[in-house]
């Protein structure tokens, strides 16, 4: 069940245990027949001692209480619980109830959770902690999820070299393992394919390898630049375009296709377009292919200090939130560069700005999209 966490059920999956199976008690106290207590102080015998896992041997006469457990199933003939802090105990079995309870008081009825048959959970609920606590309640550790999808990811780029690599004039490709990470975050089973050199036949053939899957992501190459080749890969390719550059900041140049079967993502090279396009794009396609809702609503909150920026492109501004009083509010982090990661350092949402905004006042209500790389 672990492995299901995040990801949606295939399946409706219906109730096969009615819970509780009994009426049992909500706390420590005595089961009592409410007759017997219509007026109180009253003097009952205790005829038994129920603990949670017992079952009753016998039911509850006129005249008799049962001292019972949390959880503890009730007695034939109990109909109320006192809590243990409402009665007292002068001699040896018997107690005195002092104040008197209302009809099913402190009792949960059987069936109160679920009942045998009913729908416990539909097809497409996203199993998070508490659906899986219903599914183990009801005896069943295994259940069908839709598949993780498969994330081919590719890069180019003659300037970049691995992590583990002395630079020498060249720059650490962070994108490759960071979009990775983000692809597991977001439900997807990444591949990484490698990195091509600025050729056009190279990054080509490598993109080729990624067409297998249900999506492939490639970074870098997708502006306009003399070695920037995606375009012209993806063309080779037969890769039908859907749109090329979004009228945004940061991430502008961002390529969206299709070949077959395949989704396929051109993210920009700087490494928080990157993110911030994964973000808007490929995450709610990740969430769809698994039949989860593609996107989360915006989060209304207020902005920390004002905002100016040109008109033309919506700007996505990472920022720091945190509730006070009644709001969230907003901090745009010092950086906005999109080159530099650490100016995703310590981001939690993106505060969404319209194109034709050119000032947000500071307390002014803005939208708020969560990170998922956000603590």
């Amino acid at each position: 069940m672990g492995e299901a966490l995040g990801r949606a059920l295939a399946e409706p999956v219906v109730a096969t245990r009615t819970l509780p199976p009994w009426d049992n008690s909500a706390m420590d106290g005595y089961g009592v027949r409410h007759g017997d207590v219509a007026s109180t102080p009253t003097r009952l015998k205790v005829a038994m001692t129920i603990h949670a896992g017992d079952l009753p041997s016998q039911a509850l006469l006129v005249g008799e209480a049962a001292r019972i457990m949390t959880g503890a199933p009730l007695p034939e003939g109990a109909d109320a619980v006192v809590m243990q802090e409402r009665t007292s105990t002068p001699e040896p079995g018997f107690v005195v109830i002092e104040e008197a309870p209302k009809v099913r008081q402190n009792v949960r009825l059987r069936g109160e959770d679920v009942r045998e048959g009913a729908l416990l959970l539909p097809a497409g609920r996203a199993l998070a902690v508490g659906e899986a606590g219903a599914l183990w309640a009801q005896g069943l550790s295994r259940v069908l999820v839709s598949r993780r999808p498969t994330v081919a990811i590719a890069s180019s780029g003659d300037e970049l070299c691995d992590v583990n690599e002395a630079p020498r004039g060249r720059i650490v490709d962070t994108n490759t393992p960071v979009i990775a990470q983000l692809c597991r975050l977001a439900g997807g089973s990444p591949t990484i394919l490698g990195r091509a050199p600025d050729r056009l036949d190279a990054i080509t053939d490598l993109f080729s390898k990624g067409l297998t899957s249900d999506v492939l992501i490639t970074v870098s190459g997708a502006s306009v630049g003399d070695k920037d080749f995606t375009r012209d890969a993806f063309k080779a390719l037969g890769v039908e375009m859907d749109f090329w550059k979004v009228a945004m900041k940061p991430g502008k140049p961002l390529a969206v296709g299709i070949k077959g079967k395949t989704l396929v993502f051109g993210l920009p090279g700087n490494p928080v377009s990157a993110m911030v396009t994964f973000e808007l794009f490929v995450r709610p396609a990740l969430r769809a292919l698994q039949g989860l809702p593609p996107t989360t609503p915006l989060i209304p909150g207020r902005l920390a200090v004002a905002i100016t920026k040109p008109s033309g492109l919506r700007h996505l501004v990472r920022a720091s939130v945190e509730r006070r009083e009644d709001a969230l509010w907003a901090t745009p982090l010092l950086s906005q560069s999109s080159g530099a990661l650490g100016s995703a350092v310590g981001a939690t949402h993106l505060i969404s700005i319209a194109p034709d905004a050119t000032h947000v006042a500071q307390g002014a209500v803005v939208d708020l999209i969560p990170l998922i790389w956000g603590a």
